[in-house]
């Protein structure tokens, strides 16, 4: 028999596959394998409708086998086979997927519990030509006597003629080619590449792949069991073999879900950071399946980035793959699901939270900061969805709260929720202004981390509560007689602040009497969104952006040191002066701030020293 042409649509897009569609030439396995799969599914569907057709199931199989001397890569199944026809339309014709087909004719959807058809597309076939330089496709059909071989070398054509086959199914040989400088193709010869390949992409088909007596593939995914069958020890194992973790999860999340686009997920939340959690390297994402095949190792669209740590896949039979089942040719159904997925992750963190304490302080202790970095990124887009499972530490309790447990116990008439910020919780502890308003009885979230203030910031408010800082101007503690008694006496001073403020060269925006601390004589105060933390955060960053936060130095006016400047302010300026410089210094130090001329400091304080 002649050689057959392509049309010239099929070899457009032939030549378009081997050389575009497909970003991974080891793809090709997958495909052959899936087909296979495919063709042995019909093959029982149709033994379960038709009396004349009888299959053991328990001899379904897929076999690989290399021949290294000839180059030849083998790919046989027992399944339904292919007449003369069929190879024409299916193989021939490269625009015709006959799974397709078969699905929408027999309506397949209402047998999902028998039956399904993995190969969407009979088009992957031809991404065999993108390792081989021949391909021979020998089968006979469950509905046929003859057995019949279709050959081709590519673009130029092929030939359809009939073989002895006894046996009823398919066997495609490919022709490996030679090893280029860019690619070795040899690989694919090697017992090894094969098993990985296999063990990768269809690890789960549901029937034996075999290469000699060893099935090499697991058939039932994990994530398909029902999941009070599945042993701790058995997720413990599947994580860590398949995500290369050397130790256990924190906690496994394994849900099935029904509805517009069905799904399996199994999820896990790691118990340690990945090494290069931070690093540029680090990809987000979670393994995604169709009916058990890989399709992407990690799709970032079905994770956030605030739970990008999270490790796991999610395997469905309802995604629109593309022709080379690389990528979706839609993405709405990848929303859906990526936005249960979610919503479940959260629900699970919450349930931890409220019924497994221990644990998630342990899993808010290694990924609290990357929740933080998600309330507010992107302009605080997540924020809602997360300020519930934000933690910081309480002043009264001495550990980690959530913002729901600070409200819940708020004094009688407190409409604010009160925070003070320090490079750790001890040195909190000792800001001046923290001591008063402990003293008053309010419990206050010390933010010890670089991102807390930038939280806060972002979410403003909790249920219908401020945060305020209580080293900032806005905090107001004080009833209104002890403000007008204040305000009379810094203006009463007005000259003298006004002069000690030019003697620290207008380094702060104001200098003042305060009550609001207990027995520290100085302190200084931020006015405006910009706190004194903030700064020092904002211009550690490594760029040229420098900020400056608007301060106020506060002096104690119950403290001493309110009479002794008033005597030099009328007495002796140049040592009013020395004092001023002494004073900003300390609070200065308090802050956790650099002092710009440490010498000049330490000489001042000897001169008064004696």
């Amino acid at each position: 028999m002649g050689t057959k042409q392509f049309k010239a649509e099929s070899k457009r897009l032939l030549d378009l596959m081997i050389n575009s569609i497909y970003t991974n030439k080891e793809i090709f396995l997958r495909e052959l394998i899936s087909n296979a799969s495919d063709a042995i599914d019909k093959l029982y569907y149709r033994s379960l409708t038709d009396k004349n057709i009888s299959v053991d199931r328990s001899k379904l199989e897929i076999k690989i086998e290399v021949d290294k001397a000839n180059r030849n890569l083998i790919i046989a199944d027992n399944g339904c086979g292919m007449t003369e026809k069929e190879l024409e339309n299916n193989l021939g014709t490269i625009a015709k997927s006959g799974s397709l087909a078969f699905k929408q004719a027999n309506e397949l959807k209402e047998q999902k519990d028998d039956i399904s058809i993995i190969g969407q597309f009979g088009v992957g076939f031809y991404s065999a030509f993108m390792v081989s330089d021949k391909v021979t496709v020998e089968s006979k059909s469950v509905d046929s006597e003859q057995g019949y071989k279709w050959e081709s070398s590519g673009a130029q054509g092929y030939t359809i003629e009939p073989c002895d086959k006894n046996e009823t199914g398919t066997i495609i040989t490919l022709h490996i080619k030679e090893d280029s400088e860019e690619e070795k193709y040899s690989e694919f010869l090697e017992d090894y590449k094969l098993q990985e390949l296999i063990k990768k992409y269809s690890d789960y088909i549901r029937y034996p792949i075999k290469m000699g007596t060893e099935t090499i593939n697991s058939m039932i995914p994990i994530w398909k069991k029902e999941k009070s069958k599945v042993k701790k020890e058995e997720y413990n194992n599947f994580y860590t073999e398949k995500f290369n973790d050397f130790l256990p999860p924190l906690k496994v999340i394994h849900s099935s879900v029904e509805g517009q686009f069905s799904y399996n997920a199994l999820l896990y939340i790691p118990s340690h950071l990945p090494y290069d959690y931070y690093s540029q390297d680090y990809e987000k994402g979670l393994q995604l399946y169709s009916n058990g095949v890989l399709i992407m190792d990690k799709c970032s669209d079905l994770l956030p980035d605030y739970l990008g740590f999270v490790k796991g896949l999610v395997d469905s039979q309802d995604l629109s793959l593309n022709i080379s089942r690389e990528m979706l040719q839609h993405d709405r159904q990848l929303k859906v699901i990526a936005k249960n997925i979610e919503n479940k992750i959260r629900s699970e963190l919450q349930n931890m939270l409220k019924n497994d304490r221990e644990n998630y302080e342990k899993f808010f202790n290694t990924f609290g900061m990357q929740l933080k970095y998600g309330t507010y990124n992107n302009f605080g887009v997540d924020k809602d969805k997360i300020k519930d499972l934000l933690m910081f530490y309480s002043s009264t309790e001495k550990k980690l709260i959530t913002l729901s447990e600070y409200v819940s116990r708020m004094k009688e008439g407190q409409n604010s929720i009160y925070y003070a910020c320090g490079e750790s919780i001890d040195k909190i502890d000792l800001l001046p202004q923290v001591d008063t308003v402990k003293d008053k009885g309010y419990e206050m979230l010390y933010l010890s981390a670089s991102v807390d203030e930038f939280v806060v910031q972002t979410l403003q408010e909790y249920e219908g509560k401020k945060f305020a800082n209580v080293c900032a101007d806005s905090t107001d503690l004080e009833t209104a007689e002890e403000k007008e008694e204040l305000k009379k006496v810094n203006e009463e001073n007005k000259s003298m602040f006004d002069f000690m403020k030019e003697s620290i060269n207008n380094e702060v925006d104001g200098i003042r009497l305060t009550h609001k601390l207990k027995n520290h004589p100085v302190c200084l105060t931020s006015e405006g969104e910009l706190s004194v933390k903030m700064e020092k955060v904002i211009n550690a960053m490594p760029n040229e952006q420098k900020v400056k936060a608007q301060t106020i130095l506060e002096i104690n006016a119950e403290h001493p040191i309110v009479e002794k400047l008033k005597k030099l302010y009328e007495s002796n300026k140049d040592d009013l002066k020395d004092y001023t410089k002494i004073l900003y210094a300390q609070a200065r130090l308090i802050e956790g701030l650099p002092i710009e001329n440490p010498t000049e400091i330490s000489n001042l304080v000897c001169k008064f020293l004696p």
